[in-house]
């Protein structure tokens, strides 16, 4: 009978999407920048398509949601978090969405606004 991996654990390859919410995103000198509200999963692939991270605002008012292509992510675990190649500056800039303008991140228009903007394959077209 097989075990199931100890979602607390993170030295492990896997790690649950209820430890990836919640998970701070550093920029590339150890900087935070927010937090990952969660994550977005293409259904009919089951890869993971976005994380959403919140950014701004002081306590959880005025957020900014930032679709960040999973590919753009990497793990660190010394952090306990993950980190993109990104500055608060470019992050400015970056597609988002607030609460009024809330944008289905179905919509491809917007989904090829974020992917051109980090210059990554939208993850419908990437190989697997």
């Amino acid at each position: 009978m097989a075990t199931i991996a100890d979602p607390r654990n993170t030295t492990g390859r896997l790690i649950s999407a209820a430890d990836v919410q919640g998970a701070a995103v550093y920029d590339k000198v150890g900087e935070k920048l927010g937090t990952i509200e969660t994550v977005m999963i293409d259904k009919a692939s089951g890869r993971i398509a976005y994380a959403v991270m919140s950014f701004g605002g002081f306590l959880g008012i005025g957020d900014r949601h930032h679709p960040l292509p999973w590919q753009t992510l990497r793990y660190d675990p010394d952090l306990g978090g993950y980190v993109v190649d990104l500055d608060r500056d470019r992050l400015e800039g970056a597609p988002a969405y607030d609460e009024a303008t809330r944008t289905a991140l179905e919509d491809e228009m917007f989904g090829r606004r974020v992917h051109d903007y980090y210059g990554v394959e939208p993850f419908w077209s990437a190989v697997i």
